[in-house]
């Protein structure tokens, strides 16, 4: 019965890790991003991807961009288009604060009114979601 418990609980976590849901501010649901890097609109059409190395690319599969280790956002050209910083904030190639991803999955712009949710997605995805042109169509 423990061990029962046990892969329930398993699970539960495993699923609530897999749940990546991108909100709007009205908490209605605009897209996901999957565990593989995947991400999808409310439509649940493949938009992108965010591979492991950083490269982002459309739903045609070209790369588009790329996300360095340091947060820096390349476009397909190379060139900085900005940056999301290790606490979360989203700036553009001005350097100037476009917005913030909060740990609690709030995202914010920049006069700090949230603008959406991304609980469970990892802060450089949720920034490159709702901050830069990547996936909108």
């Amino acid at each position: 019965m423990k061990k029962l418990l046990l892969l329930l609980a398993l699970g539960l976590t495993t699923l609530s890790m897999n749940a990546q849901d991108l909100r709007n501010s009205s908490n209605s649901f605009i897209g996901k991003i999957e565990s593989d890097g995947t991400v999808r609109n409310s439509s649940n059409s493949t938009v992108g991807k965010i591979e492991k190395d950083g490269t982002i690319r459309n739903s045609s599969n070209s790369a588009i961009g790329k996300l360095d280790s340091d947060g820096t956002v390349r476009n397909s050209n190379n060139s900085s288009i900005g940056k999301i910083d290790s606490d979360g904030t989203v700036r553009n190639s001005s350097n100037s604060t476009v917005g913030k991803i909060e740990k609690d999955g709030t995202v914010r712009n920049s006069s700090n009114s949230a603008i959406g949710y991304a609980k469970g997605v990892p802060v450089k995805y949720a920034a490159l979601f709702f901050f830069f042109d990547f996936f909108k169509k």
